[in-house]
């Protein structure tokens, strides 16, 4: 039998690592430009950075030091001020928000607490802290708005301030172009993983009829393939509301991308460069996906679709927590946490493939699925109805798998992603399904 003052050791020590893990990226992402940048908006699509600082910091206060240790609230007055609810994106650089400095003051103090709190949980008595479910939350919740913070960096306009190595090349993928996944039911969700999100809840069977995937995601050569065929200029190829979208916008090509005479350029981190023809396209929106996979004769995957090609083995007739097994994810399966600042080539991470042989499902890009964002068979939201409920319905398409912007921590293969099907600031990509002749 496991010895439980173990287990609590080995949960306290993940939460630690967790936390740091995301403060450290915090601290890279808002101290590598200076003030006047960190408090400007550089996008209405996106807040001032020293907001998304002590928003991270709030939320910690709330979750960690009153709703688990009961502690008195440090700083009430400003807790409107970072309510995501209450302040649009658009209207928060005219809020009254704390300067930097003081915000990595409160930021820092916060954690300071957070982590005395952590070295005394424990880990039971209530679900919020059960398995250190509200560290682990935190975590998340911190890298998930360290990935939006990386986003911003993309839009802001000026000279590179991130670097970081490229992937390591590999050769020219020459493997199937599409993989067969076979029809029946699998489990899909989870009832078991600890830190799970209320949205991947609960673990259901779900039937899917067979149907061939991408083995990698679409690239960037095959994504010119529809540009330079007139994509965006045949409306047969895209819905009413993308086609409205497409013409409302003047979209031509993938945010970022301009044509320089024959070949097509875009601008990375503040770098401009060739595109990679044999790099995941990025930044897509769900409109530009679904009119490619159209073009292509194909169409793009359901939720379902996506996760049984991302987690079912058939050898053990299971759903793994990952496609390459249950094992957490390590460099040589997948490009996460911030490591590159680019997708790896399509067909990169052999060792992360599925037992199906699809690779890339985890990392590098999100991909679009073709389904709206909607509760599972026996959903209760927790612990609180703004994460996922209200998000719920079709205005929303999901994404999957994360990018190379997201930490494994936020990442798994239950993991539930969702935004407008206007978004292309995200790192955003797909690849595309057919159904199976039967």
């Amino acid at each position: 039998m496991t010895d439980p003052a173990l287990d609590a050791e080995a949960l306290r020590e993940r939460a630690v690592a967790s936390l740091v893990t995301a403060r450290d990226r915090t601290t890279l992402l808002t101290s590598c430009v200076d003030g006047p940048d960190l408090t400007a908006q550089h996008s209405p699509l996106m807040s001032p950075l020293v907001w998304d600082l002590a928003h991270i910091g709030n939320q910690e206060e709330q979750w960690l030091l009153r709703a688990v240790a009961g502690h008195e609230a440090i700083r009430p007055e400003i807790d409107s001020l970072y309510d995501a609810f209450e302040h649009p994106r658009s209207e928060r650089p005219k809020l009254p928000l704390l300067p930097p400095e003081e915000a990595r003051r409160y930021a820092a103090d916060v954690r300071g607490r957070a982590l005395d709190v952590l070295e005394r949980a424990a880990f039971h008595g209530t679900r919020l802290t059960e398995a250190g479910f509200a560290f682990g939350m935190i975590a998340q919740h911190e890298q998930q708005h360290d990935e939006t913070m990386l986003i911003t960096h993309q839009l802001r306009k000026g000279p590179q301030a991130l670097t970081a190595p490229d992937p390591e090349p590999v050769p020219l993928f020459t493997g199937p172009a599409e993989v067969l996944v076979p029809g029946g039911p699998f489990t899909m969700g989870t009832s078991d993983e600890p830190w799970a999100l209320d949205n991947e809840r609960p673990a259901h069977r779900r039937e899917v009829a067979p149907f061939r995937i991408d083995t990698t995601p679409v690239t960037n050569a095959a994504y010119q393939a529809f540009i330079e065929d007139g994509g965006y200029d045949e409306p047969r190829w895209w819905t009413a509301e993308g086609w409205a979208h497409v013409r409302r916008n003047s979209l031509t090509a993938p945010l970022f991308w301009r044509r320089d005479g024959r070949q097509w350029l875009r601008r990375r981190f503040g770098v401009t460069e060739v595109v990679p023809p044999d790099e995941p396209v990025l930044h897509v929106c769900w409109y530009e996906a679904d009119a490619y996979a159209r073009w292509a004769g194909r169409r793009l995957p359901t939720e379902a679709e996506w996760e049984k090609a991302a987690r079912y083995d058939p050898a053990g007739d299971r759903s793994t927590r990952y496609p390459w097994g249950d094992a957490d994810p390590g460099p040589e399966h997948a490009n996460l946490g911030q490591r590159h600042l680019r997708p790896a080539p399509a067909g990169s991470y052999p060792a992360g493939e599925s037992p199906l042989g699809v690779r890339q499902l985890i990392g590098d890009v999100w991909e679009w699925t073709a389904s709206d964002f909607l509760p599972y068979p026996g959903f209760r939201a927790f612990p609180y109805k703004e994460y996922s409920e209200v998000f719920f319905g079709p205005e929303y398409k999901v994404l999957r798998g994360g990018s190379f912007a997201v930490d494994p921590v936020a990442c798994r293969g239950t993991f539930r992603n969702w935004d407008l099907p206007v978004r292309r600031q995200i790192f955003s990509g797909f690849r595309t399904a057919r159904s199976e002749d039967v």
